[in-house]
């Protein structure tokens, strides 16, 4: 399987997606960026142009489905997509004094992660059956296993995004396109960097995307990062719910409000 030239990331302003498109960039490759943030998304253009690779970006909120769809469907038009990852997201949850996170951050966190996700995955694939070949990415969270009392929307959220991948991934493979799973746990982003409490098992942003990048490489229709905290989260799910609660409830967090 050749490597892939054309990308699309979402995400791509900071953290993991900004990650990802510094591992892809090379000369041939271009790269389709989409974020929010107008100065950081020009940042990791400017690095993915330093190594040679073309880029092109979109400043978008990917929880407006037009005009993000419009403008990936132009670049796909432009240059066939053979590889997408759908890497934006936020993070919320209850506050340090107990407060809920209440509606609108709730709805925030389904709109930006899964409805995110969908905007940016849906109007391609068409194109991706019709052309019979590609790979789709979809990053999900290890809070997708086993939902966080402390952050029930992410969770919710998270493992909407965990579905709908295992479900694309089945739906697709008669036409010849891979999907892949990313399902990752604690590594180092301003996203964890809010987050206020334990962090077992967390890994540096590097670490992370070369494992990420690996499974991706090969086409992985499942990429779990690490493995072990993933066993403990699907251990928990097997167990009596009333036992099973109480352990989650004894890893408490909260996550400083943020952008």
């Amino acid at each position: 399987m050749s490597a892939p030239r054309s990308i699309l990331i979402t995400g791509a302003s900071s953290g993991l997606g900004a990650a990802l498109a510094r591992s892809y960039a090379a000369p041939g490759v271009k790269l389709a960026l989409v974020g929010r943030d107008e100065d950081r998304l020009a940042a990791t253009a400017a690095a993915v142009r330093a190594a040679g690779a073309e880029a092109v970006t979109g400043r978008f909120d990917v929880g407006e489905a037009e005009p993000l769809g419009a403008w990936i469907l132009a670049q796909d038009a432009a240059a066939p997509f053979d590889l997408v990852i759908a890497a934006a997201g936020v993070s919320a949850g209850a506050r340090a004094d107990g407060e809920m996170e209440g509606r609108a951050l709730a709805t925030l966190q389904v709109r930006s992660n899964l409805l995110g996700t969908l905007h940016t995955i849906e109007p391609l694939l068409p194109a991706f059956a019709r052309r019979g070949r590609g790979q789709i990415a979809v990053v999900a969270s290890i809070a997708a296993l086993r939902g966080l009392p402390y952050s029930p929307a992410y969770s919710a959220s998270k493992a909407g995004i965990r579905a709908y991948g295992e479900a694309i991934r089945a739906l697709l493979a008669p036409h010849g396109v891979a999907v892949s799973v990313i399902v990752p746990g604690f590594f180092d982003t301003p996203m964890t960097g809010r987050w206020s409490g334990p962090t077992p098992f967390l890994m540096s942003l590097d670490a992370m995307t070369r494992a990420i990048r690996r499974g991706l490489d090969r086409r992985a229709r499942r990429i779990t990062v690490p493995r072990l905290l993933a066993w403990g989260s699907q251990a928990a799910d097997l167990l009596p719910a009333s036992i099973s609660d109480r352990i989650m409830r004894g890893f408490r967090f909260h996550i400083e409000p943020g952008r």
